[in-house]
């Protein structure tokens, strides 16, 4: 598990590690010292037993965050800058990645004050599109039949939303990986024999997508919300009003500890300079068959009207306002 010291990137940070993660980029880049967060190994014992209380799982305060996840380690996240990780007996290695980059690099983006979203992001004409949902919900099925049609992936599991100067949103590139059920694999035509099993889930597996990888940020433009239905028929709708600010927080990754780590003013400060850019829709997707090929050519089609809606509004606001003058 441990290597020498490397230089890994995503999120846009840079991330030293004496853990051998091979599902991140090496980095060679120079980067700012507030965008570097530590990985180190240490014995996390003592100041566990001190900290937990009724043997809980997890120990969050507005400082650090501690977890101890069983046949894993002992994880104790500071501050947005360290992550210390004290394996256990009979680590598995694989659920000691698997944490490291899902729920503790969620919480380093929290505390980063970079809204982290459940889901995976995708390239279409220069913009990131994101589709939320929860677990199961197709979102990583969907990006892939994307990437089917040409399309780059920007990220996949956590979304790394920040704001620019100006209050855009912006998407921080993740790695270049996917996780894919079985299912999904047959669909694609891919063989299992090709990928590595995700930890506790047998049929499902870690893909690698180097050659479809986006690697500079992008302006957020839309949200997707991947439901299932039973009804047999697709319907796409647009969320709207209230209902936006419901879906945001629902679908922020580990949405349970915004209010224990103080960041429910944050959180709803910046969903409302994220809603004045994005246009929001509820995708309810049949449960029977294989849909996703169809509903990228129905996404595709409902951005482009999008676009052309902007565009036009934007055209008349310009002649309105030369008529002004």
């Amino acid at each position: 598990m441990t290597s020498k010291r490397k230089n890994y990137k995503a999120f846009g940070l840079s991330i030293f590690s004496e853990i051998e993660l091979p599902e991140l980029q090496i980095s060679n880049e120079q980067v700012n010292k507030n965008q570097t967060v530590e990985i180190k190994i240490d014995d996390l014992t003592e100041k566990w037993n001190e900290v937990s209380v009724n043997k809980k799982h997890i120990v969050v305060t507005e400082q650090f965050v501690m977890m101890k996840i069983p046949n894993s380690a002992i994880f104790y996240i500071e501050k947005g800058r360290t992550i210390i990780v004290s394996p256990l007996e009979k680590a598995d290695e694989s659920a000691v990645r698997l944490y490291l980059l899902g729920s503790c690099l969620g919480i380093v983006l929290m505390q980063r004050k970079i809204l982290p979203l459940h889901g995976s992001a995708v390239v279409v004409n220069g913009k990131a599109y994101a589709f939320i949902g929860d677990s199961g919900a197709g979102k990583s099925t969907l990006a892939s039949a994307f990437l089917q049609k040409g399309h780059e992936l920007v990220t996949d599991d956590v979304i790394a939303v920040s704001l620019s100067p100006h209050g855009e949103p912006i998407v921080t590139p993740a790695y270049p990986q996917q996780k894919l059920w079985q299912e999904s694999l047959n669909a694609f035509g891919l063989e299992n024999t090709n990928y590595r099993p995700i930890y506790d889930r047998e049929t499902k597996y870690s893909v690698p997508v180097v050659s479809k990888f986006y690697e500079k940020p992008l302006p957020l433009a839309g949200l997707f919300e991947l439901v299932k239905g039973d009804d047999g028929i697709t319907q796409i709708h647009r969320i709207e009003k209230l209902e936006r600010f419901r879906t945001l927080f629902h679908h922020t990754y580990r949405n349970f500890l915004i209010p224990q780590l103080d960041l429910m003013e944050w959180h709803f400060s910046t969903s409302v300079q994220l809603l004045n850019y994005l246009s929001m829709f509820q995708i309810k997707r049949t449960t029977a068959g294989f849909t996703a090929n169809d509903l990228v050519s129905a996404i595709i089609e409902l951005i482009n009207e999008e676009e052309q809606t902007i565009e036009k509004n934007s055209t008349d606001f310009t002649k309105l306002h030369s008529y002004a003058k």
